[in-house]
């Protein structure tokens, strides 16, 4: 499958043409499925600004560093966390990575939900739904739970009914009426105006959720991928992810 992926332009994912333009040079970006909204926000700005057509592909953080490593054509890699960047970089497949963003991992659930707590996650026949183990939702999902007492987390874990590929899907389930709760980062929770709230996670299980993002080292436009890369930390782009709910690194 990955080898496949690995033979189209872009990458596998869901794909979002950004400005999509008539320019000539196209910019493609491989981006957290959580940085959707605010990246297809600021990408015509970017088009407009650079004569250039952004190319948006969004997916798990882990697959789109499976597609790089499989040789995908792409110009920019941002993940939701730093470690994907960091082992890319590591392997000479990415320039020095950035830290550009942090985000808040939150449990969601329908308007309509009796749970007020992750301690009501423990509750037999409680349908929870949380991203896979290699995707950073996941990843920071794990994190969470393993500071809670053993008992308590295996509860949870027993009802838990899916593991997702990205954190869109966890969403989809939240808002399709298919699971009662998830754990999801804050931004998402914003970008389905009212369908699922959050509730905020005790300050002693919040996890550190930072961005990271680079210019993969056989970008086809390096130039115009540093220019992306920066204006995630200042710019159109950054002013998105800020209004979206997206915080500044420390």
């Amino acid at each position: 499958m990955l080898g496949a992926c690995a033979a189209i332009a872009a990458g596998c994912g869901s794909d979002d043409g950004g400005g999509g333009g008539s320019a000539s040079t196209r910019l493609v970006v491989s981006a957290a499925a959580s940085m959707k909204e605010a990246l297809t926000a600021c990408a015509p700005q970017f088009d407009k600004a650079d004569d250039a057509s952004v190319k948006l592909s969004f997916a798990g953080s882990d697959e789109l560093a499976a597609q790089i490593r499989q040789g995908a054509k792409v110009d920019v890699y941002a993940a939701a966390n730093t470690k994907l960047p960091d082992q890319l970089h590591t392997d000479g497949r990415i320039d020095t990575p950035v830290k550009f963003a942090t985000n808040e991992l939150v449990l969601a659930v329908r308007g309509d939900s009796r749970i007020d707590s992750i301690d009501d996650l423990t509750k037999s026949g409680t349908k929870l739904v949380i991203g896979s183990a290699s995707v950073p939702i996941g990843s920071y999902t794990r994190e969470t739970l393993a500071k809670l007492p053993p008992d308590q987390k295996k509860a949870i874990l027993a009802n838990a009914r899916s593991n997702e590929p990205d954190v869109k899907g966890i969403v989809g389930k939240l808002a399709q009426g298919a699971a009662d709760a998830g754990f999801v980062y804050v931004t998402d929770v914003n970008a389905t105006k009212g369908k699922v709230k959050a509730i905020k996670l005790p300050k002693q299980l919040e996890p550190q959720v930072t961005y990271g993002a680079g210019v993969v080292s056989k970008a086809a436009q390096p130039g115009l991928a540093k220019k992306f890369v920066d204006g995630l930390t200042q710019g159109d782009c950054a002013d998105a992810l800020h209004k979206a709910g997206f915080g500044p690194v420390p």
